[in-house]
């Protein structure tokens, strides 16, 4: 671990669930969700469409239409956006082009990983009153960060909602959402991981950084550091501010997968490394062990965090992304050409772990870290 970071003052080591994002409390809703939900699935009968059962609990939900599926999905940002608010105070930029990307990220990033090609995208722009859309420069930084995301994922923009919803979202505050539409076709793209089997290879994807998980406990780190946002990250290889590293925008995954079914690869099954971390590994229903054998490396801004905050590698793992923002999960002949796809659209890419036969766990053997299935409660 490098050490020519800030020395801290407080001893104290940070914690997601200190931060406000407590996922044993969060994660037993979304199971009690999907429980309810389970049987409204049936109401689709009436139009002649069944839901694919299998893909409740995955990241995006699918619809049996006939020819082809229908994939959807929304997400939240979260409370990135709040940094870029400190930082405008602090620089005069807006960052919110970035902002936007991120946005959209979250709800893009998460569709594919069902095998699926993004059409449409919406809008949820809830801000703590009018007067948040007034800032000209803000708003347009915006509108055309979200129409260049649209535009690198060959998506629509279909429309949105703009509240301001004063005593609900803070004054000076916005929420900002997106909701994706997406189609499998053919059908055999669908990757809910129904043949995902042992000896299929774990390629991962590079992330560009924090990407918009652990934001909170990152945000209460800046309240710790000397120069807080403006602190520099003496470790990194360009000069940059601790804000301006958290604000790189989220990398958008789906021209990879656009590329990989161009190529002829139809991965197993897929997960977006957000929340939980690297846990996300095990997100697939079955019990079966996921060994890792390489770990990329980590961005020096999830490096900085992880020392300021005195956080372990257990810690870290099972709350970012760590350097891997995207898992793929391909037959093993497949594994060398998946990496080679995403390096030609620009992302660095990992042979990093295989599936095994075995207990749900995820082991990574250069770190000697190993998480029970247990650990990841998001599905039924």
């Amino acid at each position: 671990m490098a050490t020519d970071f800030t020395d801290t003052t407080d001893p104290v080591p940070l914690s997601y669930g200190g931060s406000g994002v407590d996922y044993h409390v969060i994660d037993p809703l979304k199971v009690a969700a999907q429980r309810a939900a389970a049987s409204t699935g049936a109401w689709l009968d009436g139009h002649s469409f069944s839901e694919v059962e299998s893909s409740r609990g995955e990241s995006a939900y699918v619809v049996d239409v006939g020819p082809f599926y229908l994939a959807s999905i929304v997400e939240c940002l979260g409370s990135k956006a709040m940094v870029a608010d400190a930082m405008r105070a602090l620089t005069g930029k807006t960052y919110y082009a970035s902002i936007a990307q991120d946005t959209i990220a979250m709800a893009v990033n998460d569709l594919i990983t069902v095998g699926a090609t993004p059409l449409v995208v919406q809008a949820y722009w809830a801000a703590g009153g009018s007067d948040w859309f007034a800032d000209a420069a803000r708003a347009k930084a915006l509108v055309e960060g979200w129409k260049r995301a649209c535009d690198h994922c060959k998506v629509a923009w279909g429309g949105g909602e703009t509240p301001a919803l004063a005593g609900i979202v803070e004054s000076g505050r916005i929420d900002l959402a997106a909701s994706c539409t997406g189609i499998v076709s053919p059908k055999e793209r669908l990757s809910l991981g129904a043949h995902l089997t042992p000896g299929d290879a774990i390629v991962l994807l590079a992330s560009s950084g924090i990407h918009a998980n652990g934001v909170s406990l990152a945000r209460d780190l800046a309240s710790r550091l000397p120069q807080g946002y403006l602190t520099p990250l003496t470790a990194s290889a360009v000069p940059i501010t601790y804000g301006e590293a958290l604000l790189q925008p989220t990398l958008l995954y789906s021209p990879i997968t656009e590329a990989l079914f161009k190529a002829g690869i139809r991965p197993h099954y897929a997960a977006n490394i957000t929340g939980h971390g690297w846990r996300k590994l095990m997100r697939h229903r079955s019990p079966f062990t996921y060994r890792m054998h390489t770990v990329p490396d980590v961005p020096a801004v999830l490096r900085f965090i992880q020392y300021e905050a005195l956080l372990s590698d257990r810690d870290a793992y099972g709350t970012f992304n760590m350097g891997a923002g995207f898992a793929l999960f391909v037959a093993a002949e497949d594994a060398e050409r998946t990496a080679a796809v995403s390096r030609k659209a620009g992302v660095d890419a990992w042979v990093a772990g295989r599936v095994e036969t075995g207990d749900k766990r995820l082991i990574i053997e250069p770190l000697g870290l190993e998480y029970d299935g247990s650990e990841l409660g998001l599905r039924v």
